[in-house]
């Protein structure tokens, strides 16, 4: 059971993850990515002849709903079968960022005081949230595919493209650490 109740170590969790990839391209011809699924699901739902964004036959992509499923399902299991992992260890320069923040509580795997329901019970969490998913949406499809496409597929088949994304991520992961969520905090 150790196996199961403690985080897997990167030489274990990196290759299986990085081997789905090839796994998918030789069974099917798959891409690896998530974030095609928003599309497929308003191609369902929008059935405006003047929207040829969304006019193409998702019924050959429904393998993204098992994929996501099965993420779902995934993460459903390992909560529910898993005890808690305990306390989240940090490197100890954000632990001294986020204790001069405010942030103290790291026992759920997330800081306590950013990610919690009350947020949401204000107008201003309300709008980080939307304003946040609509950015990440937005800027998914907009880059051509998330994070795990661009990070895992793209990079692995050398795509120009995906190789610069993969280094905004990085970038922006940074500024959106060090220098966003502490502006935030302190307005907040």
């Amino acid at each position: 059971m150790h196996f199961w109740n403690h985080p897997w170590p990167w030489y274990i969790a990196g290759p299986l993850l990085g081997l789905t990839v090839p796994l998918l391209l030789l069974i099917g011809n798959k891409p690896f990515g998530a974030s095609a699924i928003f599309r497929h699901l308003c191609a369902i739902v929008i059935q405006k002849k003047e929207w040829k964004y969304f006019k193409y036959d998702w019924s050959k992509e429904s393998w993204n709903f098992y994929f996501i499923g099965g993420i779902v399902l995934g993460g459903a299991i390992a909560a529910t079968l898993i005890p808690n992992l305990g306390e989240l260890k940090l490197h100890p320069y954000l632990v001294d960022l986020y204790h001069g923040l405010g942030i103290n509580d790291f026992s759920q795997g997330v800081p306590k005081q950013i990610f919690n329901m009350e947020g949401l019970r204000n107008v201003e969490g309300i709008v980080f949230v939307l304003a946040g998913g609509f950015m990440v949406g937005f800027g998914s499809r907009y880059a051509g595919g998330d994070n795990s496409g661009h990070m895992i597929l793209g990079v692995a088949r050398l795509n120009k493209p995906s190789i610069i994304t993969t280094a905004c991520f990085f970038v922006g992961g940074y500024i959106g650490a060090h220098y966003i969520v502490p502006f935030i905090l302190k307005v907040v």
